[in-house]
């Protein structure tokens, strides 16, 4: 019984875990990704809570398109971006001022 308690704490939000990090799309050779909020145990392309922009490491110009409004919002409730959307978060901001 205590055991179903705690599992039914962390699925309505107790202490899931959430990451902002990339999902690979494309074709083989053609990546492009998707910059998304997801619970840390699902998969690399797995399920994601929201979508927050795109990152096209191959075009020249507009490759990267990110809410970073939606991104701090995440991030002031409790999500960790990894290294690399840390990085594309700082990108934008630097290219918005």
């Amino acid at each position: 019984m205590h055991e179903q308690l705690e599992a039914l704490q962390i699925y309505i939000g107790g202490t899931m875990s959430v990451k902002i990090r990339m999902t690979r799309m494309g074709s083989n050779k053609k990546p492009f990704y998707r910059v998304v909020v997801a619970d840390s145990r699902s998969p690399r392309d797995g399920r994601f809570i929201e979508q927050l922009g795109y990152y096209d490491p191959r075009a020249k110009e507009g490759g990267l398109k990110l809410d970073v409004e939606k991104a701090n919002e995440w991030i002031k409730n409790g999500a960790k971006p990894t290294e690399t959307v840390k990085k594309l978060i700082k990108r934008v901001e630097e290219n918005e001022q």
